[in-house]
């Protein structure tokens, strides 16, 4: 009888192949309130490494670190129409605390730009003052109808940067220096994955903003996700919270502002772009654990050269985990380690200290070869860094492979249904049309410029639409 594989194949059923991963790979578990879920250890590691290189990239741009309360006055939201029209299905509402009901419900952050602009007013006086640039790590919570774990759940963790700045120019300079210099830098050099910058229609763009900026990528099925948005407010909230500032020239002055953020969606993307039907396979920069030493057997000899190989591993700069657990088969644990996606496994038993050798299994191109055991120190950074390049060629390769260059609605529909992207110029879609691809369940993820740039405007001449069905 043929072995029953340990996924459920990906051309058979995306969504369960994605579900088997994330319980079997031991990323996360749904939690006990629907809509919720516990990240486990693993899953975890994976956020932390993503905190790790992303809150260097944010404190490069002078940005420090706060934080902010969880519960948010109600009336809060009331301030700014359009911010509180677009998360009023989403807000979870705090009616009761220490057994009596509050003078005024509190809202469960959907976001904070009220609760940060309350005090943005208190802390902006002078032009002295500016710019003020606070990100925080937090969780918030946005009541998810229908929840998949990473991808959509009520509560999610993430970072929310927030701004202040003198001039309109200023606030759209840092913008984009955010997308581009953090979150796409980021997502190419660090996660391998190729994303498409662009610009959100008004349709599609953040509610209270005057300009959302954002990521898309393409997952292994054809599907796109919003990896990350950066977001230019204008005056809005300003106006809201009477955020003023007193300028050089002695007047007093608005404040122009941004917001943007990323989140543990990000870990969702990382398993439907790069993930097989073996498992995981994680980016060499990104992994907690670049590459693990396993003994095949329990014997005195292998488990000694296995454990100060771990060490000279470590000293070459490699993180890397040592697998002594011989109580547990050899078979398991290697598919164990292939579902969790390290990048190289090497693999030494007692045949392999005869001849000085050990079996070097690469996760990401797959494959197996004996390599002398000192020559491993020298050789995997090397590995690493192939294996790094690979990831982001393949991830570039599907996306090119599947978007189609098309000049009508019904040509962009049709290739957005069939499980790619389409390109079509902006001018043949228009906003009528963007609001008919709703009928097929399809939406404008950006526009683009001719040349692959994030246009200026809107209705920039020669902008083109990314169209696809989206998570």
């Amino acid at each position: 009888m043929t072995k029953a594989p340990v996924l459920t194949p990906r051309a058979d059923d995306f969504p369960r192949w994605y579900q088997d991963l994330i319980t079997k790979a031991e990323l996360a578990d749904n939690g006990p309130v629907r809509g919720t879920m516990v990240i486990r250890p693993y899953g975890y590691g994976l956020w932390e490494r993503m905190q790790a290189e992303m809150d260097a990239r944010i404190k490069e741009t002078g940005t420090q670190n706060a934080y902010f309360p969880l519960l948010i006055p109600e009336s809060y939201l009331a301030r700014e129409a359009d911010h509180v029209e677009g998360f009023a299905p989403e807000l979870a509402v705090v009616t009761h605390g220490g057994g009596k009901e509050l003078e005024e419900p509190a809202v469960v952050r959907p976001t904070s730009e009220m609760i940060v602009n309350e005090y943005f007013s208190k802390w902006v006086q002078s032009h002295r003052d500016l710019p003020l640039l606070i990100n925080q790590w937090a969780n918030v919570v946005r009541w998810e109808l229908r929840p998949r774990l990473f991808l959509r759940t009520s509560e999610f963790l993430w970072q929310e940067g927030h701004t202040a700045h003198a001039t309109y120019e200023e606030a759209r300079a840092f913008a984009a220096r955010i997308h581009r210099r953090v979150y796409e830098d980021f997502m190419l050099n660090v996660l391998a994955m190729d994303v498409v910058p662009g610009r959100k229609t008004v349709r599609e763009r953040f509610a209270g903003a005057v300009n959302t900026l954002t990521l898309e990528g393409m997952m292994g099925d054809g599907k796109a996700l919003q990896m990350a948005t950066s977001h230019e407010l204008g005056q809005n909230f300003a106006k809201a919270f009477n955020t003023r500032y007193l300028s050089k020239e002695g007047r007093q002055e608005l404040v122009w502002q941004t917001s943007w953020g990323s989140t543990t969606r990000m870990i969702g993307a990382l398993v439907m772009m790069h993930g097989d039907d073996d498992g995981l396979r994680v980016p060499p920069r990104l992994a907690q654990i670049q590459a693990v030493v396993l003994a095949i057997k329990g014997e005195e000899a292998v488990l000694a050269t296995v454990r100060e190989l771990g060490d000279r591993l470590k000293a070459a700069g490699v993180r890397v985990h040592v697998d002594d657990r011989t109580d547990t088969p050899f078979g398991r644990r290697a598919v164990d380690w292939e579902l969790k996606g390290v990048p190289v496994r090497i693999e030494i038993g007692p045949r392999d200290l005869e001849n000085g050798t050990a079996m070097l299994a690469r996760r990401i191109p797959g494959g197996k070869e004996p390599v002398a055991l000192d020559a491993l120190a020298g050789l995997l950074p090397g590995i690493l860094e192939e294996d790094q390049a690979t990831l982001l060629r393949q991830s570039r390769e599907r996306r090119e492979s599947r978007t189609t260059e098309v000049s009508t609605f019904e040509e962009a529909v049709e290739a957005a249904t069939a499980g790619g992207w389409a390109r079509i110029p902006w001018a043949a879609l228009g906003e009528e049309g963007e609001s008919k691809l709703a009928d097929h369940a399809v939406t404008v993820r950006c526009l683009v410029a001719e040349d692959g740039s994030v246009p200026d405007a809107d209705d920039a001449p020669g902008n083109v639409a990314v169209v696809a069905r989206a998570y």
